[in-house]
């Protein structure tokens, strides 16, 4: 017989059954043969230089391959290949039965049926359009679900077996097959047919989306891995940290457990050491084992017996606990004592009887018989009772070492105990719950016609496609989610609007990961960073506030892995190991134990010869590069993870890195690297057993020396273990960590920079984008290798990837400047922004819709269409008949920009707010599915930098600008440059951020023709070679320069620092902040301001001002805000009883009726005065009268 594939290779036996005793050790080494003295002479031989270039090319070629989302993409791709066909098989065939009324039953007997669903396939999307009076079917693509306020979606098909039987009675024999009646199917009706049972979402650039293959590209900077729902793009999703349910969990709060974790709540155990009463206490001993299984809870003794075990012997044997420790010892007494209160559980089925009457004790017991359901819902992958005993004491072993300390209790904040939930787990878990709804319905609706005899309409007619549709639809919507293991219960903040300021902060939106808590106040350690973090996530990048440390980025070579579907159990019985018997208990007799994604599936006796087997098989591509390989020397074990969720991270292969010399000259591609063995991904665990070198530098000083270190692996850079944004930051490790966090999380992502290459197909309601935008002088090690290597220009014929880079080369000068740049402030060149620095476009939509002709028919209610008419809410001077303005109109604010009117003559016109104003730059008509027709007018406004407007440089100096200089008063240099921006000396020694200076010496040499153009963090040039190269370019060491007053001419005392540092101009600009009212709409119920901006509100004026304007004294100020232009009110008060006297209309002597104020207490018109105090001091007064409380004014003459 043929061997395997994987059998190909000599691996030195003769046969499966002698493994490893005729096998060569070196036959392991093949891939770095030479030892390590030799190995690190080559790589010395090499060079560090070419060295370092390597790791440069290698990290470009990943980053061709895998881009910067391809977890996204691959997570859902994955989902269409099996996740889908995996959601519908759960269901397995589903029965349906009549209601059994006898009143609808007819002449025959009760029908039944059946479903089962069958092979799923998802088509393209794809739309009818009508073309020359013919309908045909046409791509569906992003841009027009964009521009059409539709969802891009994909059909599913499946094919669906429906049956329609009668259940015929052939006889009954209890006591062979257990059941009571054997029943056989009478088919009346059988077929299969493929049945649209909903829409999917596609995610763009996925291998259901066109754009991938399609050569005509929607921008250039985009990557995909979002959706379009309704028209609007929706991050993907925000990647879910959650347990891995793939292996124990030990936990010593509030008692020591170990529990067997499942998303299906029948399939979880529990061990516990509990507690005991003081009455119960078994010869002092306090402490039993207990089991919860099922919802109920069981000695572990007498599992042990239900599972087949014949003595207490066995029992201790399986749990295998070496250590003679007493107070172990006396826990396993106390709970064979415990067992002994069910009498006779050791003879033949009685465990089996008392665990059977246990669980139905509960309140929703199984159906199935106790054999059946310990099979179905005990370790339901492992098949034979033995092997489920053989699991458990497993499970007790790892309890008793845990509690007397010689295992370490699991760290719920480490990500060996996390895996990323990413678009296809969470599609996975949705779709499921919406087939289910589905199904249940389907039930209804086919039931009734079973009852009544009808004729039985073909399937497609009971399975309504529109529940799976809308419920997608609304969970991305709502970005409300299925719990993980909770059905009744939703999760938030699952999906999220994708960013579109620029296209680092869509990158970044793309990469976020979120670990969900109940409460944000109390989460313990999992704010904090944990060494598991390492090259993973971003220790930087991370929110300020409450969702600090909760909400992370991934590290730049971060990748997420998916599910491996390639059987692994043959290569590794091939390999060494020996499979769990079946019927008999394996002993361990020293072996160690060899877990396959947390399940027990052999023991082997050479364990590190069969991990080093792995790791070169994997090396040599003969196992998926995804696989992840861990030894654990103090528990005995071998686990191995090839699920979906870990967090893996490339590495070089120190033993085979000199394997680049046979390769020089060649192109290669990164996975030709995986192949060879050079670089391998390396999971959280696995990396535990690795010694990796911090830099190339590092490994090639490791030999030197005393202490010699025997480095396994080596990093690619160091700046790879940052996320995206702090990657590029310059000399990020020179500045103060928060200064960091405030350029990668907020100022980055505010930057205006230039978003998309496509904003003429594009309908945004809010886009900004600079006019002419820059990349920096310096470079780092990321920006580089995410460029394009084949691009002519550029240093080295590398272009760095631009957009990521949102803003402008300013020379900046470190000065006072009259005052005008304290606290942060910026004054700034007028000619510089005269020449358009810093000027950008700012566009925003505004979108209506109206119902089309068709389904106006349909409704009985006032007809809206556009056109225009004179409206009395605005101004409808630029508007044509249609009801749209033309291209270029100049509209201001309180004019038209959408006509809308009904049949009736109402006026449902769009109004621009007294904020907004601009040019029309385009108008969009156009219709979705839903029956709607819509029009979006965008408007354009070029704004220059004025006063107010927010900057920041790349190390969070954020600032204002206060003051606009003419450039013939600035300050000149001998070579006649005039600073573009002054800011502040102070700005520097409290902030802790040199690398902003260090920037500018070193913009300032590259600008000069230097050749040291990198400031990749953690490998810095260091500062003397900076200073050095300003001193070949002629300037000073330090960067200072002699500057002359440009008002006076004089030349200025101290030496000023100046150089050209990279500025960003953020969203945040005084016109859209700047608020001013006089008076103008208030409440109707306080009669105060209303807070909206937009609605014409006022300023909210609060306690802390209010002091300021006391200690101030400008009481008159005060009056005014606080009454005047506020709730001014007036109110009678008689003085003589002093409670309010109210205004009414009451008669006089004489049939007269008179209206004013009158006291209904005194009775009396006399001593009543007219005071001044504010509404809401009115309101609570009457407001406490309705309650029964009266309140007394006392009030004096002023």
């Amino acid at each position: 017989m043929d061997s395997p594939d994987f059998m190909e290779e000599d691996v030195g036996t003769s046969s499966r059954n002698e493994k490893f005793e005729n096998f060569d050790i070196d036959d392991l080494f093949e891939d770095g043969d030479d030892d390590g003295g030799e190995n690190m002479q080559k790589l010395k031989e090499i060079g560090e230089v070419n060295l370092n270039n390597f790791c440069r090319k290698a990290a470009t070629q990943f980053f061709n391959e895998y881009g910067l989302i391809s977890h996204q993409i691959n997570s859902y791709n994955d989902f269409i290949s099996n996740g889908l066909q995996r959601v519908f098989d759960s269901f397995g065939e589903i029965l349906i039965e009549p209601g059994y009324d006898p009143s609808k039953r007819g002449d025959g007997e009760w029908r039944h049926a059946s479903v089962r669903f069958g092979k799923v396939t998802v088509e393209k999307p794809t739309f009818w359009a009508e073309s020359d009076s013919e309908k045909k079917e046409r791509k569906f693509l992003p841009r027009d679900a964009r521009l059409q306020n539709m969802t891009y979606a994909a059909r599913i098909k499946v094919e669906v077996t429906f049956q329609v039987y009668t259940p015929k009675l052939i006889g009954s024999d209890k006591f062979k097959t257990g059941k009571d009646k054997i029943l056989e199917k009478v088919i009346q009706n059988n077929e299969t047919e493929e049945v649209v049972i909903g829409s999917l979402p596609v995610m763009v650039k996925s291998d259901l989306c066109w754009m991938k293959t399609d050569e005509k590209v929607d921008c250039d900077f985009d990557q995909g891995g979002y959706f379009v729902i309704k028209g609007a793009e929706k991050q993907v999703f925000i990647a879910q940290e959650q347990i891995c349910m793939k292996r124990l969990w030990l936990v010593s709060s509030p008692t020591w457990t170990v529990a067997y974790k499942s998303e299906v709540k029948r399939h979880r155990l529990i061990v516990r050491i509990a507690g005991l009463s003081r009455g119960e206490e078994i010869k002092g001993e306090k402490k039993v084992l207990m089991v919860y299984f099922l919802s109920t809870e069981v000695p572990l003794w007498v599992l042990f017996f239900a599972l087949g075990v014949r003595s207490d012997k066995e029992v201790v044997d399986l749990i295998d606990y070496d250590n003679n420790d007493p107070n172990v010892v006396n826990i396993l007494f106390a709970s064979i004592q415990e067992a002994e209160k069910f009498e006779g559980f050791r003879r033949g089925r009685k465990a089996l009887e008392f665990v059977d009457e246990s669980i139905h004790k509960t309140q929703f017991p199984p159906t199935e018989r106790m054999e059946e359901c310990i099979s179905k819902y005990l370790f339901p992958t492992l098949e034979h009772p033995t092997q489920k005993a053989q699991f458990l004491g497993y499970m007790v072993k790892c309890l008793l070492l845990a509690s007397t300390g010689h295992r370490k209790s699991d760290n719920r904040d480490s990500f060996r105990n996390k895996r990323l939930e990413l678009a296809g787990e969470l599609l996975e878990r949705e779709l499921k719950a919406h087939i289910s709804n589905t199904q249940k319905r389907m039930k209804k609706t086919l039931q009734k016609s079973l009852d009544d005899g009808r004729p039985i309409q073909p399937v497609a007619f009971y399975l309504d496609p529109s529940v799976v549709t809308n419920g997608l639809s609304r969970a991305f919507s709502t970005g409300a989610w299925c719990h993980p293991w909770r059905k009744m219960e939703r999760v938030s903040g699952v999906v999220a609007n994708l960013g579109r300021t620029n296209p680092l902060q869509t990158m970044i939106d793309l990469r976020r990961t979120r670990q969900q808590v109940l409460y944000t106040g109390k989460v313990g350690d999992a704010r904090y960073p944990h060494p598991s973090h390492w090259g993973r996530v971003c220790f930087l990048s991370t929110p300020d506030g409450e969702n600090c440390g909760l909400v992370k980025n991934l590290s730049i070579t971060g990748v997420v892995s998916t599910n491996i579907t390639t059987p692994l159990i043959d290569k590794l019985t091939y390999y060494g190991m020996d499979r769990l018997a079946e019927g008999t208990y394996t002993r361990l007799d020293g072996n160690e134990k060899v877990f396959l994604n947390g399940e027990w599936v052999g023991v082997c006796e050479t364990p590190h010869l069969l991990v080093r087997k792995l790791r070169r098989m994997r090396r040599k591509g003969r196992l998926p590069h995804q696989v992840e390989i861990k030894r654990d020397e103090q528990q005995k074990e071998v686990r191995i993870f090839t699920d979906a969720g870990r967090i893996l991270r490339p590495l070089i292969v120190v033993e085979n890195l000199a394997k680049i010399i046979s390769s020089k000259g060649e192109t290669y591609t990164f996975q030709s690297l995986l192949d060879d063995g050079i670089i391998e991904f390396i999971g959280t665990e696995e990396e535990e057993d690795c010694s990796t070198a911090w830099s190339i530098k590092k490994l090639l000083r490791s030999g030197d020396g005393t202490h010699a270190v025997k480095y396994t692996h080596c990093e690619l850079d160091m700046s790879f273990l940052l996320g995206l944004s702090c990657g590029i930051v310059p000399f990020a490790n020179h500045d103060h960590a928060r200064r960091v966090l405030y350029q990668s999380q907020k100022h980055c992502q505010q930057a205006i920079g230039f978003s998309t290459t496509n904003p003429n197909i594009r309908v945004d309601t809010l886009s900004h984008k600079l006019f002419y935008p820059q990349r920096p002088l310096f470079r780092t090690t990321t920006s580089d290798c995410l460029g394009k290597p084949w691009y002519p220009l550029g240093h080295n014929g590398v272009l760095p990837r631009p957009e990521f880079f949102n803003g402008q080369n300013c020379i900046v000068a470190v000065n006072v400047h009259m005052g005008y740049n304290q606290e942060d402030s910026l004054v700034m060149n007028q000619a510089s922004l005269q020449r358009g620095m810093f000027r950008t476009e700012h566009i925003r939509s505004y979108k209506a819709e109206v119902d089309n002709k068709e389904e106006k028919r349909r409704k009985s209610d006032d007809p809206v269409h556009f056109g225009k008419i004179q409206s009395k809410i605005g101004r409808v001077d630029s508007l044509d008949d249609d009801g749209f303005p033309s291209i270029g109109a100049d509209l201001q604010s309180g004019d038209i920009v959408v006509g809308k009117c009904g049949e009736s003559g109402a006026d449902y016109s769009i109004k621009l707010k007294h904020t907004e104003r601009g040019k029309v730059q385009k108008v969009v008509l156009s219709a979705n599915d839903e029956g709607k027709n819509f029009a979006v007018v965008s408007l354009r406004q070029v704004r220059s930098p004025t006063l107010g407007d927010k900057f920041s440089s790349m190390h969070g100096q954020k600032g204002v600008l206060g003051f606009l200089e003419a450039q013939e008063n600035f300050p000149f240099t001998i070579q006649g440059i005039v600073p573009d921006v002054v800011i502040n000396p102070h700005a520097f020694p409290s902030r802790q951020t040199p690398g902003q200076l260090l920037e500018a010496a070193l913009a300032k040499g590259i600008a000069s023709g230097g050749t040291m153009r990198y400031a990749t963090p953690f490998s810095t040039v260091s500062a003397e070679s900076i200073t050095d190269q300003l001193h070949r370019a002629g300037f000073s060491r330090w960067g200072n320069e002699r500057l002359y007053n440009g008002r006076t001419g004089e030349m200025v005392n101290s030496l000023v620092f100046m150089g050209p540092t990279f500025y960003q101009r953020l969203i945040h600009m005084a016109e859209d902040k700047v608020k001013f009212r006089n008076t103008g709409p208030v409440h109707p119920l306080t009669r105060q301001p209303v807070a909206d901006r937009k609605r014409f509100g006022g300023i909210k004026f609060g306690e802390m001002e209010r002091d300021c304007l006391i200690a101030h004294g400008a009481a008159a100020n005060l009056y005014e805000r606080l009454y005047t232009l506020s709730d001014s009110s007036q109110l009678h008060i008689c003085q003589n009883c002093k409670n309010i006297a109210n205004v009414i209309q009451r008669s006089v002597p004489g049939g007269r009726k008179v209206r004013g104020p009158y006291c209904r207490i005194c009775e009396s018109v006399d001593d009543i005065v007219k005071v001044n105090i504010p509404y809401g001091a009115k309101l609570l007064s009457q407001e406490l009268f309705s309650m029964g409380i009266s309140l007394k004014f006392d009030t004096r003459l002023c």
